[in-house]
């Protein structure tokens, strides 16, 4: 299916949404069905996109037994579900590739966890409070560094804006110095606190470490051997989605009324190694998948990966026990669109979520998590 991306942006109201479709896939086969199966899956992901954008989807299931669930539409105005094949913006779900590349290097040798950033990337942390000989990789990883948050997103949610480049694009060290400019939230290594400048931090280290651009390191360590033909880390420049694309829209509710208008994608090195990623739910839940069952670090790094602290978070990821006593391992995401979240358990159970409408004051979380936990214990 190809789809026809809005690059203007218009407003209109919405008075009704598309009716619920059902996709059922197994074994690589697809197959729509209008049927009853996991009803509760499809309840919740109707109070999901009451709550979200035009469209909402998930895809779920274990053991090759996938099955995607899609409430509304993926454009306003067309009476087109959500499929598990098409792109979005998965945001901070980047985050999970980057610290899976950290620590392959550490598993190579290349990186040593507790080394100072000051020993990869001299000069780069200083200044301000801030001291690069006493902040950790593994302080980054953990967001336990105390780096303020440069805090790309939603439109409005700059206080200090990353000075551009002539063509648009943004060179991650201004990006990172952006967040320096700001106090440090704690001393090193003493408490979480979520960060993006850590990890567009980390990407640099990784181009220090492998001499290539964090985008590459990312393309031929994970994206390529796993097969995820539909994911992509887009290089500065690249403002566009590959077909075929979910449309990602802002807006707001009133009542039964409905504002929505097309969000503009801005330029993925604003988010870089923190969140720029593209993807689709089949090839997402692919990668988490691959990543909790072992194929891409060493039984050490993924335990390492998998120890949470009091948030929940562990090192580019984050850990959940959902109502059926089931314990999962994922990341949520959000950009200008784009809201997602993908979880998967040791036992092969995956689901990944998402509605292409992100909100900057009360995103729907609560009802994004009830939808990936109802999948996966149906699953």
């Amino acid at each position: 299916m190809t789809i026809r991306r809005n690059k203007t942006k218009a407003s209109a109201l919405v008075a009704a949404v598309c009716a619920t479709t059902l996709t059922l896939a197994a074994h690589g086969g697809t197959a729509y069905a209008d049927t009853g199966d996991h009803a509760a899956t499809l309840a919740a992901l109707r109070t999901l996109q009451a709550a979200a954008g035009p469209g909402a989807a998930v895809h779920a299931g274990t053991d090759g037994e996938d099955w995607t669930l899609s409430a509304g539409t993926g454009t306003y105005g067309a009476a087109r579900p959500i499929r598990e094949d098409e792109h979005f913006l998965i945001g901070s779900q980047t985050k999970s590739f980057t610290a899976t590349v950290v620590l392959q290097l550490a598993d190579e040798g290349r990186v040593d966890l507790d080394a100072p950033v000051e020993t990869y990337l001299p000069g780069v942390v200083t200044g301000n409070g801030y001291d690069g000989t006493r902040i950790t990789v593994r302080h980054l990883l953990r967001h336990t560094s105390g780096i303020a948050s440069y805090s790309p997103g939603l439109p409005g949610s700059f206080t200090v804006q990353p000075p551009r480049r002539p063509d648009g694009t943004y060179d991650p060290r201004e990006v990172v110095r952006t967040g320096l400019t700001f106090d440090p939230v704690s001393v090193p290594g003493a408490a979480y606190t979520y960060s993006n400048t850590n990890y567009v931090i980390l990407g640099l280290l990784v181009e220090a470490v492998t001499g290539a651009p964090v985008r590459e390191a990312v393309r031929s360590r994970l994206i390529e051997p796993l097969g995820l033909a539909r994911t992509f880390f887009p290089a500065p420049g690249e403002r566009t989605l590959p077909l075929p694309a979910v449309t990602g829209y802002h807006g707001a509710r009133l009542g039964g009324l409905y504002l929505w208008y097309t969000a503009e994608i801005l330029d993925p090195s604003l988010y870089g190694s923190a969140g720029a990623m593209v993807s689709t739910l089949e090839d997402v839940t692919a990668f988490y998948t691959s990543l909790l069952a072992g194929e891409l670090l060493s039984p050490a790094s993924l335990a390492e990966m998998k120890e949470v602290s009091d948030p929940g978070s562990g090192v580019g990821l984050s850990s959940k026990v959902m109502s059926c006593g089931i314990t999962a391992w994922g990341h949520s995401g959000m950009l200008p669109g784009y809201f997602s979240y993908t979880m998967v358990t040791e036992d092969g159970r995956h689901a990944s979520a998402m509605t292409n409408a992100a909100f900057q004051i009360n995103p729907p979380s609560a009802q994004m998590l009830k939808v990936v936990d109802t999948a996966l214990c149906e699953s």
